[in-house]
């Protein structure tokens, strides 16, 4: 009984002393956060193994359908070009300034089929990754549209330089494909926090529900449902709310708000969540 108790004063000890060393760092801002300060190696090693272990968790079961048609391919091509390039280059084409100077740096990916399967590409273009600069692709690109970066990225590996140019110049840009929405769609409120954090809402917006720094550059959302007008001149329904997402200067042309091209579907998702904020 002595030896267990012991034991235990001994790891509480060590515990405490562990929060403790945290706290300093924390509070002291002793920690260099800055970018030019790269990650220790064993620091970095650990996220990436993290990162790699969850994705191929979250992943494992879903199932890929045939990436070898020629259309997809170039699909994918121009969708690679219009939102990948920037920050992970291409064969023969460097990073823009950003992708070079974002920490970690986001890599090229023509040894992406090294290390990850088709599905686990896909997931991370559909889901991103936190903390990364990785965006989550889901509320820009439709399920098909994410498969088709999949395919692209598949066949990196085997384009050269000329290869990858041409492939490209065959590619008209390729927007999103219009998301359907349902007659009497009134909307998905737990997709909608999600859509309102991957539109970026909590940057300006205090949210409940959403993780943020408490900005204040735009009101407050929490008690939205309970106002009677939107904007100072719309009166408070989902039909209104929804044309004040997607766009804000048709309603107050003068307003802050910016146009974050948000689609309809998406729209009725976050009008549902704020309808819940009381």
């Amino acid at each position: 009984m002595r030896n267990s108790t012991m034991v235990l004063a001994t790891a509480a000890a060590l515990l405490g002393a562990a929060l403790a060393g945290a706290g300093v760092v924390v509070y002291s801002g002793v920690y260099d956060v800055s970018a030019t300060s790269q990650h220790l190696q064993p620091v970095y090693s650990l996220l990436e193994t993290t990162m790699h272990r969850s994705v191929r968790w979250r992943a494992r079961h879903i199932a890929t359908p045939p990436l070898d048609d020629a259309g997809r391919l170039v699909r994918g091509a121009a969708l690679f070009r219009d939102h990948c390039v920037q920050c992970h280059g291409a064969p023969g084409v460097a990073q823009a300034d950003i992708g070079k100077s974002m920490q970690p740096a986001p890599g090229p990916l023509v040894d992406a089929m090294q290390r990850w399967r088709p599905r686990e590409i896909y997931w991370i273009t559909r889901h991103g990754i936190k903390m990364s600069g990785m965006p989550a692709w889901q509320f820009r690109l439709d399920e098909e549209a994410l498969w088709d970066v999949a395919a692209f990225v598949q066949q990196l590996p085997s384009l050269s330089p000329q290869a990858y140019a041409q492939a490209t110049a065959k590619a008209d840009a390729a927007p999103g494909r219009a998301q359907a929405v349902a007659p009497n769609y009134t909307g998905d409120a737990e997709r909608g926090r999600l859509a309102l954090a991957m539109h970026a809402c909590q940057a300006c917006h205090t949210i409940p529900g959403i993780t943020s720094s408490s900005p204040n550059v735009g009101p407050p959302l929490q008690g939205l449902a309970g106002r009677s007008l939107i904007a100072g001149k719309l009166a408070n329904t989902q039909d209104n709310l929804v044309l004040w997402i997607r766009q804000p200067k048709i309603v107050k042309p003068l307003t802050a708000m910016p146009d974050m091209g948000v689609r309809e579907g998406d729209a009725r998702d976050m009008a549902a969540y704020l309808a819940t904020l009381r």
